[in-house]
């Protein structure tokens, strides 16, 4: 395996890792085991802002991957296609949706559309990184 093709697949496991985890694991169990749903959700918010984070850079470096290996024929590929999706999807969320719930907490109509619309993100993110693991052979020529 070629050293591009591991550290492909090494930033996407983080990447799809940290997704999964913070959307299944850690935000339900948060909301389960904590009595204030304010500070479960504040501690929700906060990781989802890490998670952001990490999205960025970590979709950032898959884009470079592809960059480095096929110059501009890497939007031939439809993984270098559902990266930028992803990366798209991420920068929404991070930059558009969470800016705005943290804002309109006391309007409960408001930030009950948006958190329905940031947990939709969320889950499509969650079916792009299976997609992405599932189908990781980033050497192939797929088109």
């Amino acid at each position: 395996m070629a050293p591009s093709a591991t550290g492909w697949r090494i930033v996407l496991t983080l990447w799809a890792g940290a997704v999964w985890t913070s959307g299944f694991v850690v935000a339900p169990m948060l909301f389960s085991v904590l009595d204030d749903r304010q500070l479960a959700g504040a501690l929700a918010g906060e990781m989802f802002h890490a998670v952001g984070w990490l999205g960025l850079a970590c979709l950032l470096l898959l884009l470079c991957f592809e960059a480095l290996a096929r110059g501009a024929r890497m939007w031939r590929r439809w993984r270098a296609r559902l990266v930028a999706l992803a990366l798209f999807v991420t920068a929404v969320a991070h930059f558009v949706v969470r800016p705005l719930m943290a804002g309109m907490e006391a309007e409960a109509a408001a930030h009950g559309t948006l958190h329905g619309l940031a947990s939709a993100l969320q889950l499509l993110l969650s079916v792009i990184a299976l997609v992405l693991v599932a189908w990781q052979e980033p050497d192939a020529e797929d088109g």
